[in-house]
């Protein structure tokens, strides 16, 4: 574990406290921890699971499957099967 002194704000601190309180958890370091987590999942890029990359390798290979000349032949084809 790292070990970290940060300096933040009041309106910061108390943005920790809600967070703390409103999770249940024992300490701001908790806290950040969670928001870290949170900020991760939202805005950096997801690890691919090696299953999705075959699936991909799979589609890329093969195509994209059937195309259609127009909505009209799409239409006919999702209205017979």
């Amino acid at each position: 574990m790292v070990q970290s002194i940060i300096d933040i704000g009041n309106k910061e601190d108390r943005i920790l406290n809600i967070v703390k309180a409103k999770f249940g958890l024992k300490n701001k370091s908790q806290a950040v921890a969670m928001l870290i987590k949170i900020y991760e999942e939202s805005f950096l890029e997801p690890e691919l699971r090696p299953e999705y990359i075959e699936k991909l390798k799979k589609i890329e290979k093969e195509g994209y499957g059937k195309t259609f000349s127009s909505i009209s032949e799409l239409r006919k084809h999702i209205e017979s099967g």
